[in-house]
């Protein structure tokens, strides 16, 4: 048997009863489905009443699908059982959201029958209240638990309370050992912090010690001066009382002002020393800040010197890092364009052109191996990001640490405030420093962006590359069609003698029809060879036959070499057009595929041969600027 809790949780009660007054009472409503699958799968709905303050307090109820049929008849309920119990928790809540207020809308009335002390059923009922009338929602009658229930109830909560006691003490264990860690700390740093006392005290007495003995040696100098400058004055008074005894008592009076002056600087003196006593405390005053000051500003200096190594390493390992995957894009871009140039050579040689395929096909497949080795050291990159925030985050913990161990400090010693002030100055400049080390990763995040991006491109230039390979595929084979064809002609057809006039066309495919010749009675045309044959030119040579007019004709079925240097160009007979270029009009392919390159080879064709237009104008029609790129015209010569 498997149970379900659904809900557990205190609800103010109204309890009615008819030997007492009505009085309001916490229960908590515990909502279980249990299901029970031997012998039949069934599900219960198991709901109890309980008192937390009163162990003896308790109500059960077992609604199964059975019982639920029969209360739904019997309170007109619209729901199934297996909605039932989210609607009842439903009006729970509302009775918990309304139970702190003065007139609420939802209440829970639990109703005795008899007395409470009878053990007798007890009906809860959830009621809305109205402004006209109570309205009972449902209606639920509970029975007591008996005392083999109320044992097991009360055994369950003991066994509750065991696992609680056992979790909190664990909780305490773990706290205490963690107060005891952090007391010992705070002793020790107590400890480090009372001998550096000590010992700013003893170099302070020592300082003291020496500024007094210099001040007390000066004194006795001035105080030397002083009397040896008296005895001088007096000597000299009395000298002038001697010499002066005759003379007026004027040079009396000058005598007693002298003395007047003379009582005014020893007081300037006396204030002057006064001030210089007042000097020498503020400057000891000053010397021990600043001795403070400085031991402070040398123990910052080396532990950001650390900290500068630490990061200036973190940061010449990335870059290069950067600079070997900038390399590697570069050796990348370099390997694609020579590829392009393979691409290009395969115009040179029909024969390679399939090898040439292999090899490259060969060479994309290591490409790609390749850039799946730079997405997976771009993984790595990143992974070593997320580390490094994670690094951050947990020196951001440490600084936090470490605020609350100076909040500590500062309600031990008071005289410390100060020191803990300028420790959080310190806190405040490493996070800034944190916070730009964060801003360089920032931009190292932005470098390897763009080195995807570039790694995109190269990928995307590779697929262009691809698409040119089969364009030039379909060129090739165009071409061998043609050319397949032009030579199943020359097989088929053999050269004739022809008689009378000739008369020539171009077929529908722009290549030249077959001449006739009327006028001799011969109505056999001339093959499509007869546009690469080349003529026999015997100037001086006549037709010996009486009867036939028509020049004797020769025809030579040899096809002349290739010419390496100059395009194959076609005439057009009957109009003063030029000859077209190699590869002829574009016959519906793009322009690219029929520009000429300096390191491209012709293709394969006939001489540069043309027909003695003056002689075969009336013979030849205009040539159709769409014949094929291959074709050639041989030149003939008609004497007479």
């Amino acid at each position: 048997m498997a149970a379900e809790l659904l809900f557990n949780c205190e609800v103010c009660v109204q309890v009615r009863s008819q030997a007492c007054e009505e009085r309001r009472l916490n229960v908590r409503v515990n909502v279980e489905l249990l299901s029970i699958s031997n012998p039949v799968h069934k599900k219960d709905l198991a709901v109890r009443l309980t008192d937390d303050a009163d162990p003896f307090f308790l109500y059960n109820l077992v609604i199964s699908e059975e019982d639920f049929q029969s209360l739904k008849s019997q309170q007109g309920l619209l729901v199934d059982f297996s909605a039932f119990p989210q609607k009842f928790i439903d009006l729970l809540q509302q009775c918990i959201q309304e139970q702190n207020k003065d007139i609420p809308r939802f209440l829970l009335q639990l109703v005795y029958s008899g007395s409470v002390l009878d053990h007798t059923p007890v009906s809860l009922n959830v009621v809305e209240t109205n402004p006209f009338k109570h309205l009972t929602h449902l209606s639920l009658k509970f029975l007591p638990g008996n005392d083999a229930e109320i044992k097991k109830f009360l055994a369950r909560c003991l066994k509750c309370l065991k696992e609680d006691k056992m979790t909190l003490e664990d909780k305490l264990r773990k706290t205490e050992e963690d107060f005891t860690r952090q007391l010992s700390y705070t002793q020790q740093s107590l400890s480090e912090k009372s001998r550096e006392l000590d010992k700013l005290k003893n170099e302070w007495t020592s300082y003291t010690a020496a500024l007094t003995s210099k001040h007390t040696q000066e004194l006795t100098a001035e105080k030397e001066r002083a009397l040896q400058a008296q005895t001088q004055y007096q000597q000299q008074h009395e000298q002038q009382k001697k010499e002066l005894e005759s003379l007026h008592q004027r040079s009396i009076q000058q005598l007693q002002n002298r003395l007047s002056e003379l009582e005014v600087i020893n007081k300037d003196l006396t204030e002057r020393r006064y001030k210089g006593d007042s000097t020498v405390r503020e400057l000891k005053a000053k010397l021990s800040g600043v001795e403070d000051e400085c031991q402070r500003a040398k123990q910052e200096v080396v532990s950001l010197r650390r900290e500068n190594t630490t990061l200036d390493a973190e940061c010449h390992e990335k870059e290069k890092f950067i600079n070997q995957l900038q390399t590697r894009v570069a050796v990348l871009e370099q390997e694609i364009k020579d590829k392009d140039q393979l691409v290009i050579r395969t115009k040179e040689v029909l024969d390679a052109t399939q090898e040439q395929k292999v090899i490259l096909e060969e060479n994309t497949e290591k490409k790609q191996s390749h850039i799946e080795k730079l997405e997976t050291t771009i993984k790595s990159l990143s992974a070593e990001l997320l580390k490094a925030n994670e690094i951050i985050k947990k020196l951001q913990g440490d600084l936090k640490t470490l605020m609350s161990k100076l909040k500590l400090k500062n309600t031990v010693t008071i005289q410390q405030e100060k020191l803990l002030a300028e420790k959080e100055e310190r806190l405040q400049k490493e996070q800034r420093e944190l916070q730009e080390t964060g801003q360089s990763l920032r931009m190292k995040e932005q470098e390897v962006c763009k080195l995807q991006e570039q790694l995109e491109t190269t990928i995307q230039k590779l697929e262009e590359s691809k698409q040119l390979l089969k364009t030039n595929e379909n060129v090739i084979t165009w071409l061998n069609k043609q050319l397949n064809e032009v030579q199943m002609l020359k097989r088929m057809e053999t050269p004739s003698s022809m008689h009378g006039g000739i008369r020539t066309a171009l077929s529908p495919h722009g290549m030249l029809e077959r001449p006739s010749f009327p006028s001799s009675g011969i109505s056999h045309t001339i093959s499509p060879f007869y546009a690469f044959q080349k003529f026999a030119e015997p100037a001086h040579n006549k037709n010996p036959s009486p009867h036939c007019p028509v020049p004797k004709i020769q025809f030579n079925s040899q096809v002349s070499k290739i010419d390496q240097h100059s395009d194959v160009q076609v005439v057009t007979a009957a109009t003063g057009h030029p000859a077209n270029k190699e590869n002829g009009d574009n016959l519906g392919l793009e322009s690219k595929y029929f520009k000429k390159k300096e390191d491209s080879i012709p293709l394969r064709g006939l001489s540069q041969n043309t027909l003695n237009s003056e002689n075969l104008k009336p013979y030849l029609p205009k040539v159709q600027p769409s014949l094929p790129a291959a074709v050639t015209t041989t030149s003939a010569y008609f004497p007479g």
